[in-house]
Formats: C-alpha cells, sequence, structure tokens
C-alpha cells in the first residue's frame, strides 16, 4: 500500500541533481570516448552537446523543484543518462557530430519541452480521464493517418510515417500513448465489471477456469480486431502486437482475472495464424527467424536475413569489453543506430555496456511501476501501470528480434534510437510519471477543522 502524505520533500530534489550530475557525466564522458576512439581527439561538438543536454536537464530539474516537488528523484536522472548514451552512440555510428547526432539533439531539446509542457499543463493526472472516447478516436486517426495516398510514406515494406515539411515523423508512437490514456480511462470504470466470473470450468470439483461474461468480450474482441487492422493498414507488425500486449496487460492489471489473459493468448495466436497465411512480410518476418543461417534466405533480394546475421556476428564481436567504435561491424548494419541500437551498444561496449544500459532501462521501467503502485487514484495507477508494460514490452521486441528470441521488427529502444518521434514520446512519459509520483507524494487534504483525516486506498493493493 502506498503511503499517504508528503513522502518526499526538498531532499528528494536534492538527490535528483546529485544524479543528475552523474548522468551527465556518463553522457560527456561517453561521447569524448566515442571522438577518441574515431579522431583520437575529444569532439569539438561536445560543448555543445554537453550544454543542451544539462541545459535542458537543469531546466527540467528547476522546473521540477516549483511545480512538482515531491515526484520520483530517480526518473529524470535516467532519463537523461539513457538520452546521452544514445546521442553518443548516433554519432559514433555515423562517424560524425553535425548529421543525425545534431538532429537527435535538436529532438532532444524538443523532447525536454514536451515534458516539460506535460508537467505544467497536467496538474492533476485524473483529469486525463474526462473524454475518454475523444482520446480512442485521436489514437485510432494517429495510428491510420500512414494509410493516407497524400500524407503517408512506406518505407522498408511498412507504412509507418508521415511527410511533413521535408520530415518524417511517426504517428504511432504518440498514439501508444494516447491510448493508453483511454485503456486506463475505461477500464478504471469498468474493471470491476469485466472482473466479475461468468462461469467456471471444472474438473472433479476443483476449479481450473473462470469465464467471463460473454457480454463483456466485447473490449477484447475490439482490441483484437484494432491490431488487426493496424497490421492490415500500415504492415507493422510490431505496433500491432505492441498495442494488443500492452491491452492484455492493463486489462489483466484491472481485473486480476488469468482468464483473459488466456482468451487474449487464444485469440492473438488465431489473429498471428491468420496473418501468416494471408500476408507475405509476415511470412517473409517468420522465414528470416527460423532460417536465418540459410544461404537462400539470407541471399533473398527482397527481406533477407543479412541484417538479423551481421546482428549476431556484431553481438559476439563485441565480448565482454566491446571493440569500441573504431571498427565496429555494426556501422554498416542496416538500421543500425535505430531498430538495432541495442546490438550496437553490445558491439561497441561489449557485454557490460550492454548489461548496464539494460539495467538503466529495467530501472526506468521499475520506477514507473512505482509510480503505479503509490497512485491513490485508480486511473492514474493503471496509466503509470500501462505505460511501464509499453516501455518493457518495446525493449523486449527490440532485444528478443534482435537475437532471434522472436521474430525481428521495426521498433525503436526508449531514448537510445534515433529519431524524434520516439525520443518526444519518451520524455512525454517520463513527464506523466514524474506527474503521477509527485501527486501520490502530496499531504493529504485536511478538512476544514485542520484535524488530520485518514486516507481510504480507491482500490485494494
Amino acid at each position: 500500500m502506498a503511503r499517504p502524505g508528503p513522502g518526499r520533500g526538498a531532499g528528494a530534489r536534492t538527490s535528483e541533481g546529485m544524479l543528475l550530475i552523474a548522468a551527465l557525466a556518463v553522457s560527456a564522458s561517453a561521447v569524448a570516448l566515442a571522438g577518441l576512439q574515431l579522431d583520437g581527439a575529444v569532439p569539438a561538438a561536445l560543448p555543445l552537446f554537453a550544454g543542451v543536454l544539462g541545459g535542458g536537464a537543469l531546466a527540467l530539474h528547476l522546473l521540477l523543484r516549483r511545480v512538482a516537488p515531491r515526484a520520483d528523484p530517480v526518473l529524470l536522472p535516467v532519463a537523461v543518462a539513457l538520452n546521452g548514451i544514445g546521442l553518443a552512440v548516433i554519432g559514433g555510428l555515423d562517424g560524425a557530430w553535425d548529421g543525425e547526432a545534431r538532429r537527435q539533439l535538436a529532438w532532444t531539446a524538443l523532447g525536454a519541452a514536451a515534458c516539460a509542457a506535460v508537467l505544467l499543463l497536467v496538474r492533476e493526472p485524473r483529469r486525463l480521464q474526462r473524454y475518454p472516447y475523444l482520446q480512442a478516436a485521436a489514437g485510432l486517426v494517429l495510428l491510420l493517418l500512414p494509410v493516407l495516398p497524400v500524407v503517408g510514406v512506406e518505407l522498408y515494406g511498412a507504412r509507418r510515417w508521415v511527410a511533413v515539411g521535408g520530415y518524417t515523423v511517426q504517428p504511432s508512437e504518440f498514439a501508444k500513448v494516447v491510448l493508453i490514456v483511454f485503456l486506463a480511462a475505461y477500464l478504471s470504470h469498468k474493471g470491476e465489471a469485466l472482473a466479475v466470473a461468468g462461469r467456471q470450468l471444472r474438473v472433479r470439483g476443483v476449479k481450473v477456469f473462470s469465464l467471463p461474461r460473454m457480454r463483456d468480450l466485447g473490449p477484447m474482441t475490439i482490441a483484437w480486431g484494432f491490431a488487426i487492422l493496424v497490421l492490415v493498414g500500415t504492415k507493422d507488425l510490431g505496433t500491432s502486437l505492441l498495442l494488443f500486449a500492452v491491452f492484455l496487460a492493463m486489462l489483466y492489471t484491472a481485473t486480476l482475472r488469468k482468464s483473459w489473459v488466456g482468451i487474449g493468448l487464444l485469440m492473438f495466436s488465431a489473429g498471428a495464424a491468420a496473418a501468416w497465411a494471408i500476408f507475405w512480410h509476415v511470412q517473409s518476418r517468420v522465414e528470416i527467424w527460423l532460417r536465418a543461417f540459410d544461404p537462400e534466405v539470407y541471399h533473398a533480394e527482397s527481406g533477407g536475413s543479412h541484417q538479423v546475421v551481421q546482428g549476431l556476428f556484431a553481438l559476439a564481436e563485441g565480448g565482454l569489453t566491446g571493440t569500441g567504435f573504431g571498427g565496429a561491424r555494426s556501422t554498416g548494419i542496416f538500421a543500425a543506430d535505430s531498430d538495432l541500437v541495442l546490438v550496437s551498444i553490445g558491439e561497441v561496449y561489449g557485454l557490460t555496456g550492454l548489461a548496464a544500459v539494460l539495467v538503466l532501462l529495467l530501472l526506468l521501467v521499475e520506477r514507473g511501476f512505482r509510480a503505479a503502485l503509490d497512485a491513490r487514484e485508480r486511473f492514474a495507477s493503471l496509466l503509470a501501470c500501462g505505460l511501464a508494460f509499453l516501455f518493457a514490452f518495446q525493449v523486449f521486441v527490440v532485444l528478443g528480434g534482435a537475437t532471434r528470441l522472436i521474430p525481428l521488427t521495426g521498433m525503436t529502444t526508449p531514448f537510445l534510437s534515433a529519431g524524434g518521434s520516439s525520443l518526444i514520446a519518451g520524455w512525454v512519459v517520463v513527464g506523466l510519471w514524474l506527474r503521477i509520483s509527485d501527486a501520490a507524494h502530496r499531504p493529504p487534504p485536511q478538512p476544514a477543522g485542520n484535524e488530520p483525516t485518514e486516507m481510504i486506498p480507491l482500490r485494494p493493493r
């Protein structure tokens, strides 16, 4: 059960400031090390990179002291450290600091501004649940926007991008956050009804399964159809898989019914089998997963397995301590700074560096779940939990695909992959977590007589 009351004070922001110094030191060291390995000198752009990243971190730190003094002191430093490592890897793989790395730095500044906007505009997290169906419609529009023939752009076999003023934007990154807000609002109101069991299956008097009521299967069916619609319209296997997985996890969190998980897995299996039978790009992904080292599959003209195989060799080349940027194999791998950024980190920094980065990602997800546990309101708890599941599933899909645990799908890693849409969406998520954690540790409202009152949790812990 969360501890109602202040919980945190000025000491939290002091601890955050000290952690921010360490995070900025790690980021600056990573950029300097990349320059030394590539050119034998510290990059001339290091002051610019340190200034923009440090300035954004300092601005957010000062803003938190004013508008959210009881927010989690670990979230911001971890996000800054991951963002800084991502900048160093992108610049090191590019071999220069005025191309993709400079653009990523600009997206970093916009991401920090988006985080600040969330902190300023979302003073009470519960207000986000006022218009759930409008949020659902907005999420659907954002997901299907790339399907439009005028603005939609198809790249690398998937239609996930929208061209705006010479730049490409991936609306699905923002749609994920909007849809999770909708799911949290919907499940906070309907969770109790969905938790009611309709019929129990027993074997010799022992309950083995609780079936939900038939009229409650509507949300599950709609979510399943929605995921299939995304797969058909955009050919984006990763996003459709991620959305359905997050919905299933949030549904279980709201109802604590294992039957929903079983039904969802059965529906997912049926949908996956149908997608494999109908869509050639799904068949190609599965073929690459199962027969990556087959020469015929490796040298296929369309959708060969060379990206996966080269990534596996790059990971093996990194060993325990890494190869550095000087002779990294991953510099020649397609999407080494986006979809396969964890492979690049594993080669350049070795297993030690990759493990450290994964620990930072794990810590970020853990703090998201901590915000969910501390939240006093059901909606805020489900929202923080859903966003934590989102980050966790993203890392699992990326790393699982790179290591052939599951088929490879094009998906970004939070704060590390090149691309503005993913980075800005990641900072928005951090802003929501900070606001939720601050609201959870505010002093409880006092009655008119200034007598202390006991806080009763709105849901069982």
